[in-house]
């Protein structure tokens, strides 16, 4: 099984689905991560565009991801960007990833480059129905990312509602925790979303919510038969 994590800037990946990444990762599985801002160069005490790379490659190491492809989208501009090249931009990493199961950004996060994210991705996913040479999508979903996914203030869109829970222990919530630290000025101090604290709440919550021991919450969008 080839899983794909399609996000907008660095750290999303983790944020969201960190542990489920590091467990997929020690099952054997094979894990991408595409990141279509790959520089975020409007990030408030953003380091050099080297020591990004480097914090992205440990931490990708950390949790055992196969590969990284980075876009250079216009970090918090990706609105500004015409919707078909995002899209194709995603189509080619499916292609190259041979991705069966893709996890992004859920459409109502406050982060307007998630929602374009998002939105493109519910696209590029369907490239399967128009080209035989493409492996059929096995699953879509939409994960949280802790500071922007509940922070989605617009009633008017349907909000996160999870409905996949994936358990991965304490030691996937502690290796989420470490790849976190390797972003260089990403996490803060309690009680913000970004803090530690919160992170291994979150990952207790949700386990309570379906019975495991940590987990982390997902919303099935798309699910084609296993």
């Amino acid at each position: 099984m080839s899983y794909l994590i399609v996000v907008a800037h660095p750290d999303d990946e983790v944020l969201g689905a960190g542990a489920t990444m590091y467990k997929l990762a020690n099952e054997g599985y094979s894990v991408n991560v595409c990141i279509l801002s790959g520089e975020v160069d409007a990030r408030n005490n953003r380091p050099t565009t080297d020591e990004l790379n480097q914090d992205v490659n440990k931490s990708m190491k950390i949790l055992g991801i196969n590969d990284v492809i980075k876009g250079n989208f216009p970090n918090i501009k990706f609105n500004t960007v015409p919707h078909l090249e995002i899209v194709q931009f995603i189509e080619r990493t499916i292609v190259e990833t041979k991705a069966e199961v893709v996890f992004t950004h859920h459409p109502a996060d406050l982060n307007n480059d998630h929602l374009h994210t998002s939105l493109a991705c519910q696209a590029a996913v369907r490239l399967f129905q128009r080209r035989s040479d493409v492996t059929p999508l096995k699953e879509l979903l939409f994960m949280e990312v802790p500071s922007s996914t509940e922070w989605a203030l617009n009633k008017t869109m349907n909000q996160f509602s999870p409905n996949t829970f994936i358990e991965v222990g304490e030691k996937g919530v502690d290796k989420k925790i470490e790849a976190l630290a390797a972003y260089r000025g990403v996490m803060r101090d309690y009680p913000h979303p970004r803090s530690n604290e919160v992170i291994k709440g979150l990952a207790a919550y949700r386990g309570g919510q379906a019975g495991m021991v940590y987990a982390e919450a997902f919303e099935s969008v798309f699910r084609r038969g296993f």
